[in-house]
């Protein structure tokens, strides 16, 4: 990801001195595009009109409305962005807009009012599901950017209680070592 100067500036600094507990250290989300690569099971639900994403991660319901509305002119910061969809044959592409500033691009890095994410999802096969995303920020960035993440289908899963002021997900070992506990709730097994 290539940073324009002023932010790239703004990127060094925080890597310079960073703080020492985040955003999600205090419980916040990671907002878009981040929640989408967390390492907890994602539930997606296809309703006429709307695709529903139930995330693990912070307990999240992501909406991207496929009902034929365009993405709004002046659109309310969220975490998520306002999401709209439409099907392009077996692929889904989703434009988000109207990012909340406490999300970032890179660490220590906000986003602007510019950022739009283009998503293509794609059932590569019946247990593989692709993201490719593209982030575009005029403001924040020297060029766009494009990453892929690969879903793998866990029919056994299912979306567990996530709450975040409970720490009831994540883990420290005797190191010391931070670490995600994914075992399943009520069972021995891992994910």
């Amino acid at each position: 990801m290539q940073l324009t100067p002023e932010y790239e500036a703004k990127r060094a600094a925080y890597q310079a001195k960073p703080p020492e507990d985040g955003l999600t250290a205090n419980c916040l989300p990671p907002g878009m595009p981040g929640i989408m690569t967390q390492p907890y099971p994602m539930e997606f639900l296809l309703t006429p009109g709307k695709v529903t994403i139930v995330i693990e991660a912070y307990t999240q319901v992501r909406h991207i409305y496929t009902d034929g509305r365009k993405l709004p002119e002046e659109p309310d910061p969220k975490f998520f962005g306002t999401s709209i969809g439409r099907w392009e044959g077996d692929t889904l592409v989703v434009e988000s807009v109207g990012f909340s500033p406490s999300t970032t691009i890179a660490p220590g890095v906000p986003p602007s009012s510019k950022m739009k994410i283009v998503e293509r999802f794609r059932l590569a096969d019946p247990e593989n599901m692709t993201i490719e995303t593209t982030v575009t920020d005029p403001i924040v960035l020297a060029a766009p950017y494009t990453s892929s993440s690969n879903l793998r289908r866990h029919r056994e899963w299912t979306i567990a209680e996530y709450i975040c002021e409970e720490n009831n997900r994540n883990s420290v070992d005797s190191s010391g070592k931070a670490g995600i506990n994914l075992t399943i709730p009520g069972t021995n097994s891992s994910k």
